[in-house]
Parts: C-alpha cells; sequence; structure tokens
C-alpha cells in the first residue's frame, strides 16, 4: 500500500512539474503592438467584426470584469482589444489576416499597448518621465494606468506572454504627435533596439513593421509625416513601413474609420506573411477561419 502511494505520489510530481516548466509554443507567433489613438480604436465595431478564429487570441492588458478577463491571460480575440478600450483599429485585421493564411496548427497572440495623442517619446526608456510631466491631465491618466511607464507595461507583458509563446514581430502606428520630427526614426530604433535587449530576442528574426498616419488621398490631417515616416528603414533594419493609400478615415482626418482600419489591417498582416516566407491564399482578412496558406521553399 506505501509503495503504491509513493508511485502515486511521483506521478503526481512528475505532472505538475511537466505542467509547471512546460516550453513555449513554437506555433503561438505573438505580436506587440504599440502607439497612440489609431492603436488604440478609430473604427466603430459592426457585427461583422465580433466573429473571430480562436487561434486569434489577445493577451489581456487589465482585469476587466465585465468581460471575465483577468490581466495576462489570453482570450478570443474579439474586439475591442483592450480591456478598457472601444471600437475596432488595425491589430483586429492584422490577426484575421495571419490566421486566415498561417497553418492551421499556428496560433496567433497580440498584446497591445496604447496611449492616445502620445509623442514617440513616451515610450523612450530612459527618458520617458521628461514627456510625461508634461503631458496632460487626461494623457497623465492613460499613463497612470499603465503604471506610470508604458514602456514598462509592454516589457513585462511580452515576458508573460513569452511563457506560452515566441515573438514574431513588433507593430507600431504612431506620428501624428511628432508631425515634424525629423529624428523620429532615430528615436523608433532607440525603442526598439531596447525592445530588442530587454526582451532577449535577435533582431534580424523579429521585423517591425510602421503604418503611415491617414494619406494625402484622405486628405490626411499628417500626412506629410509620412515622408519622415519612409526614412525608417534606412535607419532601422528588418523596418518596414505599411502604406495607407486609400485607407478610409473619419471625418476629423486623423483616425482611421471602420472600412480603413480593416484594410490598414489586412496590409500589415500581408507584409508580416510576406517576411515569413508565406504565401497568401486568403485575400481578405475574414471573422471566420479560413484555408491555410503553405510556406514559400526557400
Amino acid at each position: 500500500m506505501k509503495v503504491k502511494l509513493k508511485l502515486f505520489l511521483l506521478t503526481a510530481f512528475l505532472s505538475f512539474t511537466t505542467i509547471a516548466f512546460t516550453d513555449p509554443d513554437p506555433n503561438f507567433y505573438i505580436f506587440l503592438c504599440f502607439g497612440q489613438s489609431n492603436m488604440e480604436s478609430g473604427g466603430r465595431m459592426e457585427e461583422m467584426d465580433r466573429t473571430v478564429d480562436k487561434r486569434f487570441q489577445v493577451l489581456a492588458d487589465f482585469d476587466a470584469p465585465n468581460r471575465d478577463w483577468k490581466k495576462g491571460k489570453w482570450y478570443d480575440a474579439v474586439p475591442p482589444l483592450a480591456a478598457k478600450g472601444s471600437g475596432i483599429c488595425l491589430v483586429d485585421y492584422f490577426g484575421r489576416m495571419m490566421v486566415a493564411n498561417l497553418p492551421g496548427n499556428i496560433r496567433v497572440g497580440v498584446i497591445k499597448v496604447s496611449v492616445p495623442g502620445c509623442k514617440i517619446e513616451l515610450f523612450e526608456k530612459d527618458t520617458y518621465t521628461n514627456y510625461a510631466a508634461t503631458a496632460p491631465s487626461w494623457m497623465q491618466n492613460y499613463i497612470k494606468g499603465y503604471g506610470g511607464n508604458p514602456y514598462q507595461y509592454l516589457v513585462d507583458m511580452a515576458k508573460v506572454a513569452q511563457k506560452d509563446g515566441v515573438i514574431k514581430g513588433i507593430l507600431l502606428h504612431q506620428g501624428e504627435s511628432n508631425p515634424n520630427d525629423q529624428e523620429w526614426p532615430n528615436k523608433v530604433k532607440g525603442i526598439y533596439d531596447n525592445l530588442i535587449k530587454d526582451l532577449n530576442l535577435k533582431a534580424e528574426e523579429v521585423p517591425f513593421l510602421a503604418g503611415e498616419t491617414v494619406n494625402a488621398d484622405q486628405q490626411g490631417a499628417c500626412a506629410g509625416f509620412n515622408k519622415i515616416m519612409a526614412e525608417l528603414p534606412k535607419t532601422l533594419p528588418n523596418s518596414y513601413v505599411i502604406s495607407s493609400a486609400g485607407c478610409t478615415c473619419n471625418p476629423d482626418h486623423m483616425h482611421f474609420n471602420s472600412p480603413g482600419s480593416r484594410e490598414f489591417g489586412k496590409r500589415y498582416g500581408e507584409k508580416m506573411l510576406s517576411i515569413m516566407g508565406y504565401k497568401i491564399k486568403q485575400a481578405d482578412a475574414p471573422p471566420a477561419a479560413q484555408p491555410a496558406a503553405q510556406p514559400v521553399a526557400r
């Protein structure tokens, strides 16, 4: 009887340790997303946006009792993708585009940290306090929500995610608050370099996608900034600029509307798939699962 009990306890212990120390799933692709208001939301959520493939997941950024969300847990990526957010943004249809064109055994997870109206300086690891101290009170409330340091909040959430999967890329949408800042590419490179270091990543394996502000063809209020953004790949290797041409916007000409957000997110997804070596077989980014693409032979 004692022998059986010992065997039972040993089996239980081994089962526990196996679960507790399971390696991250290499088929769970994680993407970090940060920026200002267009990364938060812009498009009104419609019924078609409420259905999502279960292979597309979001890491809860905060507790949200009304959604049964617990911070740091994974949930189906039904918008809004922030516990305190509303509407849809480009990330919604980035993820849908990815799972529609990746093999069925691969899942996609996103982490999102965004502060409406913020300059890129808010994510500079060593000097963000200088900017945060001068931010308007309403923005400081957003910053306080992220523990006073949105950059570190993103890093901490990413470390939680790394226990479950592998970080495969970083998405940015920001720039409206740095409209004439010629140093923006260098500042973005500094943030990227810090993320790579703090998360123990390899830069050559983690592409960086930055999307244009509302385009001149939509009378974008900050369309001139896109000329500055175009310089980013010259400064930051393995970075790509996503065109916003034709992506429709709200009447303020600053924020993408629902159709514009869907199209823009799809373009982010198309570029990431291409970088990762997948041919696109499903041209749209549908709410539900679609047949997966096959890897491009290398």
